[in-house]
């Protein structure tokens, strides 16, 4: 079915374009900040990345660029090289985007997006936690207007303590700018939820500040050619230019395993994003499109001289919100944000550092969902172990390890409660009702029937064979010769289990055990086709769920119980005459 672009919804789309604008110009330059390099590529990021994200994307409200957790983990990255090599840290943040790009469009290619669901959610709000914390660490110096101290080479929390220590006098003109800076921001916030008006909260903030630091003269040069206050700088008036990066081979080397950490980080935050809305507009995500779209985004921006970016919670929420109803609000975002650059960059450099460093204080803090970590602290020990560790090793370890310490564990994890085997025992009760056993059931003297649920996969292995010794054990004790395994709730068989399953039917049938297998789906009968069971197991000991309102369950276990009567003889069938007429577990 066709879509129709009308005037209204491009009204729609260009009003909520323009809002998206007014919060990526002083979030992309401060992004910029967090990764240790110039204004004007968090802004080129929010031209570039944010464009090419909504052309091929698949969400509606997706909004792509700089973000701060991407930014900390860039500032991590460039750990390697001279904090006074400026050229060379930018052409490592082109080469790194041009590499974050490549892995996250193999993930597409090869239709892995599907496989981050399997990543635990508290991976990624743990991460969310060690980087707040670590963003508002980073930008103490610039909020306290003292020096940044320390070497690329020590640790973050060594170089704070430099910092602070080592950093010289408080500059009181910055802090009282920072500190404006981060009240008037989050009055203004809430001047405009309480009104239903557009959030330019931080763009007003950061004006204000300028324009207070400007009439002071906290801004401008005095007569030693210094200012009061640490500012921006020059921001060219340019749009991003092609550009193909300086390589050298070992940056690779030393950038691989942040590109991975970052791409894994960025498909994370966009689909995690792209679904929450969904969820709210009923909207079908195409997840590998959507990483499809983050890979030529950052690929793209790699050329242009963009900082690496991915979805942008803030934006993307303030895009909904705004009434953005398709991809093209993102490209409208993207258009307003090059015109400003444009006709404004000059401009910038009466901005004061000390005031970003207050609105990334603020972002820092909304940057932790202070609900959904309380939620998943308190919700299980899987759930508060991975947010912590997470969390812990982001600060004490390194930011961009400490996403892929997260997802291995949260992997680690995952395989051991995947591969949970349970086997239960039925009986026929008096009442000819096929059920679980309960604790004042007598134990079967005839026929044993066992319900197995679970993945049934290499993994479960250990758990299957510990429950295939014990049918053979107890069978042998109890002299029963009948058994009954229902299948019916076991998933995802494959070689090791079948291989597992011949050797246990073999055991059974020279122990003089006759087993039934009930409730066979398609795709386990379908391996025992294809393995050549049939050759050597009889058809009538297979009973497969073809007919749901007539259990195959039942039928095995009917003709069990006719096996056992013939073989026992007319007077020794025992008190179970009934035969199983119900069936319910």
């Amino acid at each position: 079915m066709s879509f129709h672009y009308s005037w209204d919804t491009a009204r729609k789309d260009l009003v909520a374009g323009l809002t998206v604008a007014a919060i990526s110009l002083p979030q992309a330059m401060a992004y910029a900040l967090i990764a240790g390099i110039d204004p004007r590529f968090g802004l080129y990021s929010a031209i570039v990345v944010t464009f090419v994200a909504s052309l091929f994307g698949s969400s509606s409200h997706l909004i792509n660029g700089p973000t701060n957790a991407i930014s900390l983990v860039v500032f991590s990255a460039l750990a390697f090289l001279d904090p006074d090599a400026r050229y060379d840290a930018f052409q490592a943040v082109f080469l790194l985007g041009i590499m974050i790009g490549i892995i996250q469009i193999l993930v597409a290619v090869f239709k892995l997006g599907d496989l981050t669901r399997y990543i635990s959610e508290s991976v990624v709000i743990g991460f969310m936690a060690g980087a707040g914390f670590l963003v508002g660490l980073g930008q103490v110096a610039n909020f306290l207007g003292i020096k940044d101290r320390g070497t690329s080479h020590q640790h973050v929390l060594e170089r704070f303590w430099h910092t602070i220590t080592q950093g010289g006098p408080i500059n009181w003109h910055a802090l009282g700018i920072g500190a404006g800076t981060l009240v008037l921001a989050v009055v203004l916030r809430k001047v405009a939820r309480k009104y239903r008006l557009p959030q330019f909260d931080m763009l007003l903030a950061l004006i204000v500040a300028a324009v207070v630091a400007a009439k002071l003269g906290w801004s401008q040069p005095g007569a030693n050619g210094k200012t009061l206050l640490a500012v921006v700088g020059d921001v060219p008036a340019n749009l991003p230019q092609w550009h193909i990066p300086e390589i050298k081979f070992w940056w690779v080397k030393e950038l691989s395993g942040s590109a991975l950490a970052i791409s894994f980080l960025g498909l994370l935050e966009a689909l995690a994003i792209a679904k929450s809305i969904a969820h709210q507009t009923r909207q079908t995500l195409d997840y590998n499109k959507q990483c499809l779209a983050e890979g030529l985004a950052n690929l793209t921006g790699g050329f242009f001289q963009a900082l690496p970016g991915s979805g942008s919670l803030t934006r993307s929420a303030i895009n909904f919100h705004a009434g953005g109803v398709t991809r093209a609000s993102g490209v409208f975002a993207s258009g307003a944000v090059a015109l400003a650059v444009v006709l404004f960059a000059p401009w910038a450099r009466f901005i004061p550092k000390p005031a970003l460093a207050g609105l990334l204080l603020i972002t820092a803090a909304r940057l932790v969902d202070w609900q959904r970590l309380h939620y998943a602290l308190r919700a299980s020990r899987y759930d508060a172990g991975l947010v912590l560790i997470t969390a812990l090793s982001s600060v004490f370890v390194s930011v961009e390890f400490s996403i892929l310490i997260g997802v291995g564990l949260s992997i680690l994890l995952f395989v051991p409660r995947a591969a949970k085997l349970r086997a239960t025992e039925l009986v026929v009760s008096p009442e000819g009702v096929v059920r679980e056993r309960l604790f004042e059931d007598a134990p079967s003297r005839d026929v044993l029937i066992y319900d197995l649920e679970g993945e049934i996969f290499f993994g479960a292995l250990p758990e299957l064979d510990r429950n295939f010794d014990e049918l053979i054990r107890r069978t042998s004790a109890e002299d029963i010769h009948f058994l009954v395994l229902r299948v019916k709730r076991t998933r995802n068989p494959d070689a090791v289990f079948f291989e597992r399953l011949e050797l246990f039917l073999h055991e059974a049938e020279k122990a003089g055990l006759t087993v039934f297998l009930a409730g066979v789906r398609s795709d386990f009968a379908q391996g025992l086709n294809k393995l050549h069971f049939y050759d050597w197991l009889p058809a009538d000991r297979v009973y497969r769920e073809e007919d749901e309102a007539y259990s195959a369950t039942l039928q095995a276990v009917r003709r069990a119980h006719e096996l056992f009567k013939e073989r026992a003889g007319p007077g020794e069938a025992g008190g179970n005459e009934r035969k199983a007429e119900y069936y319910l577990v």
